[in-house]
């Protein structure tokens, strides 16, 4: 989760920086497209988006018991959701 707009660094931040406070620093020296592809936020982002979709669409569970029939509903369900999402997915063209 990216800080916000308004955010201050701590009072430690010059001699023990947090996580925060580096993030901070990079936004400040960046900008905050710039911190976003350093940090990979976009591609988290993405992957949350897509563990949602999942969780949605095929259920927040297995309901198999034994470990080759789990193997089995994952490969299906990965199957079935990849075959939704390339029908659905735009194709993106850098114009500028």
């Amino acid at each position: 989760m990216p800080p916000r707009a308004n955010a201050v660094p701590s009072d430690a931040a010059e001699a023990t920086p947090t996580r925060r406070d580096v993030h901070l620093r990079c936004i400040a020296e960046r900008g905050r497209m710039g911190w976003q592809r350093a940090s990979g936020y976009n591609s988290r982002a993405l992957v949350e988006a897509d563990v949602s979709r999942w969780k949605h669409v095929i259920g927040d569970g297995l309901r198999s018991q034994t470990d080759g029939r789990q193997a089995t509903e994952v490969a299906i369900a990965a199957n079935v959701l990849n075959r939704m999402l390339d029908l659905g997915r735009p194709k993106y063209i850098r114009i500028a």
